[in-house]
């Protein structure tokens, strides 16, 4: 299957509190069969969420889903597979102008 391919960093930037540890950065490779910088583009326009918190939902969900895709037979995912149809329908629909 042709995908796009993604380096995904993490940086801690911040603890919650004094004297905790504050991670190294983790950096991985993931692959993708959408443009997640579209999909993110997406998102942030359909004016649901501020642009860091769509940002966040749309990337989540993405790499979420695609591990999903790809291990669609794996016992762990048989059950939230029909809610997460379901929870991408609606939020595709967010934003677009209502059916006359």
């Amino acid at each position: 299957m042709r995908e796009h391919r993604y380096r995904i960093t993490l940086e801690h930037l911040a603890t919650t509190s004094e004297g905790q540890t504050q991670h190294a950065p983790l950096s991985f490779e993931a692959g993708n069969h959408d443009d997640l910088f579209s999909i993110i583009e997406r998102v942030r326009g359909n004016g649901q969420f501020d642009s860091d918190t769509s940002a966040q939902l749309a990337l989540g969900l993405k790499l979420f889903t695609e591990v999903m895709l790809k291990n669609r037979k794996h016992p762990l995912f048989e059950e939230i597979q029909p809610a997460m149809r379901a929870f991408i329908g609606k939020l595709k629909a967010q934003g677009k102008p209502a059916a006359e």
